[in-house]
């Protein structure tokens, strides 16, 4: 299948890789997803654009402590973590060390184009998984998938072979903790969910 390898033989983190991988400071998490492929089913793509999360940080999720609802973000490294916001959109984290995660937001979209538009409604590349609750659209990704390993399907992740030219700036959409450079991006990347400034 094509998720099955990355564009340059690669193949997915499974196992004690994706822990290792996880197992480490979100930022550092955060910055080098940047060019990984994220799969889920027979779609998916490159992804551009991540944000940095810890338990210490007031914009948060595990600010407060496990709850019910962010109970998967306490769970292993490279676990999923879906929630909903303004009661409408799905976002997608990756669990780093307990409390810490990463939040995906911008994947520039490779396979499963035609699953993607039928469910985006839109053939513009740029606009299918540009943004958090897009990208979740796009990739059929809602509460049913919370909670569950990286290597489990639908997902797959495949590491990149070269790192990513970074660009770094503040969070978006937070009113806590606004200023935290904890926001990344693939330098010229035109599926961003917004420019960098």
């Amino acid at each position: 299948m094509t998720q099955a390898l990355g564009a340059n033989g690669t193949a997915p983190l499974t196992g004690h890789e994706l822990q290792s991988f996880f197992e480490r400071d979100a930022i550092a998490v955060a910055r080098e997803l940047l060019a990984c492929r994220l799969f889920v089913g027979n779609a998916g793509g490159r992804i551009v654009e991540t944000e940095a999360y810890f338990p210490d940080d007031e914009a948060s999720h595990a600010f407060r402590g496990p709850t019910r609802r962010n109970g998967a973000m306490f769970g292993r490294p490279g676990n999923v973590y879906i929630y909903r916001i303004y009661g409408m959109h799905w976002c997608l984290n990756f669990v780093c060390t307990p409390g810490s995660a990463v939040l995906i937001r911008a994947v520039e979209p490779e396979v499963g184009l035609a699953e993607m538009i039928a469910r985006r409604g839109t053939d513009v590349p740029a606009q299918l998984c540009s943004g958090p609750g897009k990208l979740c659209q796009a990739l059929g990704i809602d509460i049913a998938l919370n909670d569950r390993l990286l290597d489990r399907k639908p997902f797959s992740i495949v590491p990149s072979a070269r790192p990513a030219d970074i660009v770094t700036g503040k969070r978006i959409g937070i009113t806590k903790n606004a200023e935290a450079p904890w926001r990344f991006g693939i330098l010229g990347s035109p599926y961003l969910s917004k420019p960098f400034r």
